[in-house]
């Protein structure tokens, strides 16, 4: 099985450089053409499945990349983005030092009070991926977040400590993952043209 992860193309928050966790926000014009690149390079992959999590921005990149309608994206909410609580919506520059403390060195420091924990992350994203794998795709894609990833990426990279926590996945940046009875390795990485320079 390959397995194709993707964080969702930009939105107006991302581009002011605010927090977004469960904040409901669909991709702008650039997340859309970001997507649309995407899509162009893969070729003519055609997936046996699409998942995203229940935000729009999710399902919207998920429909682009995986070439399906909105519609058939199979929707899973266990791979929604990390929930940010109190701080959702602030600039990343100034959510003060425990929050700024816990996304530059979890190893250190722990998730200050309103914001999901790594456990939990990790709890629920590899409880997706483990029942993923029980199917028989050939070709799967999964659209969600930057924060979940993290977690995502601990299980795929067969990490000890459960999470890659950098570096920060890009915009409509892929990561494909071979699958093998319960062992992984990383096949390849596509990341998205930047329509500005364009």
């Amino acid at each position: 099985m390959q397995i194709w992860v993707t964080r969702h193309g930009q939105t107006d928050l991302n581009k002011k450089k605010l927090m977004q966790g469960r904040i409901d926000k669909p991709l702008n014009e650039t997340g859309i053409m970001q997507a649309q690149s995407v899509r162009d390079k893969i070729g003519d992959i055609t997936f046996d499945a699409v998942y995203a999590s229940s935000l729009d921005r999710a399902i919207t990149t998920a429909s682009i990349i995986g070439n399906v309608k909105k519609e058939e994206v199979i929707v899973d909410d266990r791979i929604i983005e990390t929930d940010f609580g109190k701080y959702d919506c602030r600039h990343y520059g100034l959510m003060g030092p425990a929050m700024t403390a816990y996304w530059v060195l979890p190893e250190v420091f722990h998730a200050p009070k309103t914001v999901e924990s790594i456990p939990d992350m990790v709890k629920r994203s590899h409880g997706f991926l483990k029942e993923l794998e029980q199917k028989g795709y050939e070709n799967v894609l999964i659209v969600c977040h930057g924060g979940i990833i993290r977690a995502i990426r601990g299980y795929l990279e067969d990490s000890p400590k459960k999470v890659v926590w950098r570096p920060k996945p890009k915009n409509c940046e892929v990561r494909v993952y071979e699958s093998i009875d319960g062992k992984h390795k990383t096949i390849q990485t596509i990341k998205a043209d930047n329509p500005a320079k364009k």
